[in-house]
């Protein structure tokens, strides 16, 4: 059974396809790689013992996407995750966010139609709520305006899978993820951002390998216990797993509604503080921060309430904080060895 990973040589991306293969699954993926390395693929077959196929090209060029869909009319299902991701990048350059994120699903969602192409799960983020006025954010909760360019292409990603689905013969499954982290207990994969990172795991690993002269730390102001942001985080490897359930689940024709929202954390809410002090408590390693203004496009506070897909997809986040923070140091010191 033939599934198509976009974006499958990216972080989250290349740990669903090791837990795709591990199922059986056979793997094809499509990327860019503007912002990952073609030697993901390498690393993949050394943890699964197969190279999954690989095509590279832009998905918002419609006409190559339109011809790899015909080429490869055995596909059954579709992991959607090719898209920018940054939060700040979004509001410096939130054009280049929207013609990225909602061209590429355009051109993927009518590959689907015209090639008789049913099941999608997409990759959606716990960024659709904005600041919700209530927490834990279950996946009723209702959504707020966003505050990124990024958090709004996911709203209207969903939008529009959703509309389309009406009068086509399409299912999903919308997968909001809160804070992925962490890295495949091998090694061989992990977070690894072209340039300087945006999200704070690898800001931390960078800052503690000595990459960066300090940790960056947007904001100690907000109405939080001590004053940082805090957000649900889950390790990737569980996120990844859960993707892999939502595949089964729509070939096994067990969805119950054409389109299905499912959020994907730990249910729990860390502060950025906690987390620091979970890396130093892991590694032995003191951080070297800076406590800095907040930054644009950046909330509160967010943490899952996880009880829907726990019951409904049989699927639980296992990893501890301290497990996902040390495992994220074990991919940095991976690195620097390889190099």
């Amino acid at each position: 059974m033939k599934i198509l990973v976009t974006g499958g040589t990216g972080y989250i991306g290349s740990h669903t396809v090791v837990e795709l293969q591990a199922k059986g699954f056979e793997v094809i993926i499509v990327d860019n790689l503007s912002n990952s390395s073609i030697e993901v693929l390498d690393n993949i077959a050394k943890i699964t013992g197969k190279k999954p196929l690989f095509e590279k090209f832009d998905l918002t060029d419609s006409e190559k996407t339109e011809d790899f869909f015909k080429l490869h009319n055995d596909i059954k299902a579709i992991i959607h995750f090719a898209a920018f991701k940054a939060v700040g990048e979004s509001v410096q350059l939130p054009l280049m966010y929207y013609r990225n994120n909602l061209v590429s699903l355009i051109n993927i969602l009518q590959g689907m139609i015209n090639n008789g192409i049913r099941d999608i799960v997409f990759s959606s983020s716990c960024t659709v709520y904005g600041q919700p006025e209530r927490l834990p954010a279950r996946e009723d909760t209702p959504i707020q305006k966003a505050n990124s360019p990024y958090g709004n292409t996911k709203q209207i990603a969903e939008e529009m899978i959703t509309e389309t689905i009406v009068n086509e013969n399409i299912r999903a499954i919308l997968l909001r993820y809160f804070n992925p982290i962490g890295a495949h207990h091998s090694a061989f994969i992990g977070e690894l951002p072209l340039g300087i990172p945006n999200n704070l795991m690898p800001y931390i690993t960078q800052t503690a390998i000595g990459k960066r002269d300090f940790l960056r730390v947007w904001g100690d102001d907000y109405q939080t216990p001590d004053g940082t942001a805090i957000r649900d985080y889950i390790h990737v490897v569980d996120l990844a797993r859960a993707h892999v359930i939502a595949v089964e689940r729509m070939v096994a024709e067990k969805g119950k509604n054409d389109v299905e929202v499912f959020n994907l954390g730990t249910g729990n809410g860390f502060s950025v503080m906690e987390v620091i002090r979970s890396f130093e408590r892991s590694t032995g390693i003191k951080l070297n921060f800076k406590i800095l203004g907040r930054r644009p496009g950046d909330i509160e506070q967010v943490w899952a309430d996880t009880r829907f897909a726990n019951s409904e997809l049989g699927w639980k986040a296992e990893k501890t904080l301290d497990e996902m923070t040390a495992s994220a140091w074990k991919w940095e010191k991976a690195l620097a060895v390889k190099k």
